[in-house]
C-alpha cells in the first residue's frame, strides 16, 4: 500500500523560507512523475510544481516560479519543495502525489506565512 508522509511546514514570517519533505512508500518511487500540490482555505486544491521521475522540473506554476524549487532523491524516495521569498498567499496545506495525483493524499503539511 502506497504511503505518502508529508512534513516540513510551519510559521514563517513573509519574505522567509522552508523546506517540505515528503517520503513515499510502498511503490517504485523511482518510476512516478511527482509532484506537490496545495489547498488554502476555502480554495480547491492546486498544483504547484512537478517533476519527472528522472529528475527534470517540467511544472512550476505562475504564482510560485523563481520562489521554489521542486527535487527529489529517487535513492531515499523522498520529494522536496524549498520555498524562498514566502508570502501570505502561499498559506495552505501542501500535499505531494504523483503528476496525475493517483496516490492516495496523505496528510499534507501546513504552512502558514504571516507576520
Amino acid at each position: 500500500q502506497v504511503q505518502v508522509v508529508e512534513s516540513g511546514g510551519g510559521l514563517a514570517q513573509p519574505g522567509g523560507s522552508l523546506r517540505l519533505s515528503c517520503a513515499v512508500s510502498g511503490t517504485m518511487f523511482g518510476l512516478q512523475n511527482m509532484a506537490w500540490y496545495r489547498q488554502a482555505p476555502g480554495k480547491e486544491r492546486e498544483k504547484v510544481a512537478s517533476i519527472t521521475r528522472g529528475g527534470t522540473t517540467d511544472f512550476y506554476a505562475d504564482s510560485v516560479k523563481g520562489r521554489f524549487t521542486i527535487s527529489r532523491d529517487n535513492g531515499k524516495s523522498t520529494l522536496s519543495l524549498q520555498m524562498n521569498m514566502l508570502k501570505p498567499e502561499d498559506t495552505a496545506v501542501y500535499y505531494c502525489n504523483t503528476r496525475g495525483s493517483s496516490f492516495r493524499w496523505g496528510q499534507g503539511t501546513q504552512v502558514t506565512v504571516s507576520s
